[in-house]
C-alpha cells in the first residue's frame, strides 16, 4: 500500500518494465511513420464535422427541463456533500466525503466528459447558483490564470498536504473555492466559469475526446473524438493549464517511488512536496517549449501563437496520463464512497497494469495522430516530416517517463 492522491492505492504492479518501455515507444515510433506515409493532408474537421443525431434525442437533451434537471441534481449533490464534509468524523476511513471528492468528482470527471461530453457545464453548482445575478462587469482579460490558480491549490492539497484525506480540510478548501468564484460569477456573470473555474475547464478540454459533440451549426452529433480537438485552437492559453495537468500527474508518478519516501522521511514534507510538483510542472513545460523552440523553424509565417499551436493534441495524453494514475485509486477508494471497506482484491495487479500502460499508450498514439494533422497545416510545404521531430521526441520521452513512473521504476 502506498499513500496518494490524498487517500490510498496499489504499487506492487508486475509490469516488466524493459518490455513495456520498448512497447510504448514502438508504438508511439510506428504510428507516427505510419501517419506520415498514409495521411498526406488534414482530415481532420473540427467543428464542421459529425453525423447529426435523431432529432426526438437532440431536443430531449436540449430540453428546458433536462437542463433544469441536471442543475437541480448538481446542487443537491453539493449539498449532501458539503454537509458530510462539514458535520461527518474527520476521519477518511468512516467519512464518504474523501472517497466523493478524490473518487466520484475528480476522478469520475474524465470518463463522464468523455462519455457525455461537456455535461458538467450544466451540472455545475457553482455556475447555477450564480444564475440569478446579471454580471455587469465585463470579464478580465487574465485568460485562464484564474482557473490555473484554482486547479494548481487543488492538486497541492491533493499531493502535497499532508493531511488530504481529512473531510474537513476537504470541506474548507471546497467552501472556500466555492465562495471565491460565486462571487466572480455574480460579478462577472456566467461566461467567468468558461475560463475561471479550474474543474470546468478540466471537463471541457476531456470533453473534446467525447464522439458526442455540437457541431458549428448546433446540432448534437457523433464524429471523431479527434474532430472535438480542433475547436481548442482558437482557445489562446490554454498550454499551461494542460502543462499544469502533466507535471502533477508526472509529480504523482514520482511520489510512489521508494526515493521520494527516503527523500521525504526526514525532512520538511510540505516544503518539498511544494518545490516537488513545482519543479514537476517546470520540467514538464520546459520539454514542450523546447520541442516548439526547435519546431518554430518549420513554421509558416502566417502561425501565430505557436506555444498553443499543439496545445489540443496535448489533451489525449493528459486523458491517458489520469487513467494511468487514478485508476487503481478509482477502482479501491472509490468503495469507500459507499460508506463500507476496501476490496484490495476486486482488481488483479495484473489488469491494474494493462490498464495503466494502455492509457500512456493509447494517449499518446492519439495525440501523434492529432499533431500530425495539425502539423500538416502550420509547417511549411517540405517540411511536414522533419517539422514533427521534436514534438516526437518529447512524446517518446512523455511515454517512457509515464510507464517508468506508474512501473514503480
Amino acid at each position: 500500500m502506498i499513500l496518494a492522491h490524498g487517500l490510498g492505492g496499489r504499487s506492487d504492479l508486475p509490469v516488466p518494465l524493459w518490455l513495456a518501455l520498448y512497447a510504448g515507444a514502438a508504438a508511439v515510433l510506428v504510428s507516427f511513420f505510419a501517419l506520415t506515409a498514409l495521411w498526406k493532408r488534414p482530415k481532420l474537421r473540427g467543428a464542421e464535422a459529425g453525423r447529426a443525431w435523431p432529432r426526438a434525442l437532440e431536443r430531449i437533451a436540449d430540453a428546458r427541463a433536462t437542463r433544469i434537471a441536471l442543475r437541480l441534481l448538481g446542487l443537491a449533490l453539493f449539498a449532501v456533500f458539503l454537509v458530510f464534509a462539514w458535520t461527518g468524523a474527520d476521519d477518511s476511513a468512516k467519512n464518504p466525503a474523501g472517497a466523493w471528492f478524490y473518487v466520484w468528482f475528480w476522478v469520475g470527471l474524465v470518463p463522464l466528459s468523455v462519455l457525455c461530453g461537456p455535461v458538467w457545464r450544466l451540472v455545475n453548482p457553482l455556475r447555477t447558483l450564480t444564475a440569478i445575478f446579471p454580471g455587469r462587469l465585463p470579464l478580465p482579460r487574465w485568460g485562464f490564470v484564474p482557473a490555473i490558480a484554482g486547479l494548481v491549490a487543488f492538486l497541492w492539497l491533493e499531493l502535497v498536504y499532508p493531511h488530504s484525506d481529512s473531510p474537513r480540510a476537504i470541506a474548507v478548501f471546497v467552501t472556500a473555492y466555492a465562495v471565491v468564484h460565486v462571487v466572480a460569477g455574480a460579478v462577472f456573470g456566467p461566461r467567468w466559469f468558461d475560463r475561471g473555474d479550474g474543474f470546468e475547464v478540466y471537463s471541457v478540454l476531456i470533453a473534446a475526446l467525447s464522439p458526442w459533440g455540437r457541431r458549428a451549426d448546433g446540432r448534437l452529433v457523433l464524429r471523431n473524438p479527434l474532430d472535438g480537438l480542433r475547436p481548442l485552437e482558437r482557445e489562446r492559453g490554454l498550454t499551461p493549464f494542460v502543462l499544469v495537468v502533466l507535471g502533477s500527474t508526472a509529480f504523482d508518478g514520482l511520489t510512489r517511488l521508494p526515493v521520494w519516501g527516503d527523500l521525504t522521511r526526514d525532512g520538511d514534507r510540505v516544503l518539498l512536496g511544494t518545490a516537488g510538483l513545482a519543479a514537476s510542472i517546470g520540467l514538464t513545460a520546459l520539454a514542450y517549449a523546447g520541442a516548439i523552440r526547435l519546431t518554430r523553424p518549420y513554421l509558416r509565417r502566417s502561425v501565430t501563437g505557436p506555444y498553443d499551436a499543439f496545445a489540443p493534441s496535448l489533451v489525449p495524453i493528459m486523458a491517458g496520463y489520469t487513467v494511468a494514475h487514478y485508476f487503481s485509486f478509482a477502482v479501491f477508494e472509490g468503495q469507500r464512497g459507499f460508506g463500507g471497506g476496501v476490496d484490495y482484491t476486486v482488481v488483479s495487479p495484473a489488469a491494474i497494469a494493462f490498464t495503466q500502460i494502455a492509457g500512456i499508450v493509447a494517449g499518446h498514439v492519439l495525440a501523434v495522430a492529432s499533431a500530425h494533422d495539425r502539423a500538416l497545416g502550420v509547417l511549411r510545404d517540405g517540411y511536414a516530416k522533419v517539422g514533427q521531430y521534436p514534438m516526437l521526441a518529447v512524446m517518446v520521452c512523455y511515454t517512457a517517463v509515464g510507464i517508468a513512473l506508474v512501473s514503480g521504476a
